[in-house]
């Protein structure tokens, strides 16, 4: 690979620091959660999509509506119920007595970033609406496919689904999420912080009144795309994530492991995080930063090792803790 000539390292940099600038706006309006910030960030370097899962009142759909107000992007956000329709999502025909004609009419997933909040509270005929808007970032009504805006994000929030009223979102959904992050409970010092703000007057329904700008627009996200395009993988990371993924296929706890379409996500998390740090290259330290998140709701755990108290997360800790890692030449 060739390497890179000033002006697109000048790029490159400028487009790392607007999105590094992002971190800076969202932590106006949401204290901690690093991690969740960083997840948003990658997903939209990667064209990926991302699930929120966490207890109510951890910030969850207030870290979306962050990001939304730090970036230059168009909005939207249905709150998800048990009685949503499908086409309450996509759009449906209308019938125009003007005319006689039906014409189309948007749904709300016809925007840059979608705020899919509480997911799981509707059933799986609605949640399967999405489907088609996230793969091919496209909706078909009445046979006519009609293409969603670029950028497009799904970022979904759900509660765990453990609490009532809540729906199992079906796997081939799951596996259209690139990225599944779970939002903590905050630490005792980010809790206090989170108190003495609303004391100071910190209204979270109003976000610019907190000061949140945007920070980054279309330009600097596809600035920053090309460069994660550019990270170079070597052959030897490449057999590192296919490793991992294989011996999930293997565990005796799973009975569902990684598809190639989770390897293809790992290997894409792990560039935009090389990239993120200040890296052309990936080493095997961004694949085992990123694996939790990619892999976590990519597979099924037996019934048997759930009772055990194996989670999905002990599994993947377990398996990159037993595959070699490689060395790179220099």
């Amino acid at each position: 690979m060739s390497a890179p000539t000033p002006e697109t390292a000048d790029t490159s940099d400028a487009a790392r620091a607007s999105l590094e600038a992002l971190r800076t706006e969202i932590a106006k309006a949401v204290v901690g959660q690093d991690p969740a910030v960083t997840g948003l960030v990658v997903a939209l370097l990667c064209r990926g999509h991302v699930l929120l899962e966490g207890v109510p009142g951890v910030a969850k759909t207030l870290l979306v509506r962050a990001l939304a107000a730090s970036l230059e992007l168009d909005t939207k956000r249905v709150q998800f119920t048990p009685d949503l329709m499908p086409s309450d999502v996509t759009g449906s025909l209308v019938y125009d007595a003007r005319t006689s004609e039906f014409s189309f009419q948007p749904g709300p997933v016809f925007t840059n970033l979608l705020l899919a909040d509480e997911i799981n509270r509707t059933p799986p005929k609605t949640q399967s609406s999405l489907l088609e808007a996230m793969e091919e970032r496209q909706v078909t009504v009445d046979g006519v496919p009609r293409p969603l805006p670029e950028p497009f994000l799904v970022a979904a929030t759900q509660n765990p689904v453990e609490y009532e009223g809540t729906y199992p979102l079906p796997e081939a959904q799951l596996d259209r999420f690139l990225l599944k992050l779970t939002v903590p409970l905050p630490a005792r010092d980010d809790e206090i912080n989170v108190l003495m703000r609303h004391a100071e007057g910190f209204n979270p329904r109003d976000l610019k009144a907190a000061g949140v700008q945007p920070a980054a627009g279309p330009a600097d996200l596809e600035a920053a795309r090309r460069a994660v395009a550019a990270t170079s993988v070597a052959p030897e990371i490449a057999g590192y994530v296919v490793d991992i993924c294989r011996a999930t296929r293997e565990s005796p706890s799973l009975t569902l492991g990684v598809s190639p379409r989770g390897a293809t996500a790992l290997l894409s998390t792990a560039r935009a995080w090389a990239w993120l740090t200040g890296r052309d290259y990936v080493i095997p330290d961004d694949v085992k930063a990123l694996a939790l998140p990619t892999l976590r709701h990519r597979i099924q755990l037996r019934p048997e090792a759930e009772m055990e108290g194996v989670t999905a997360d002990s599994v993947i800790n377990a398996i990159l803790a037993h595959v070699p890692a490689p060395s790179l030449r220099q």
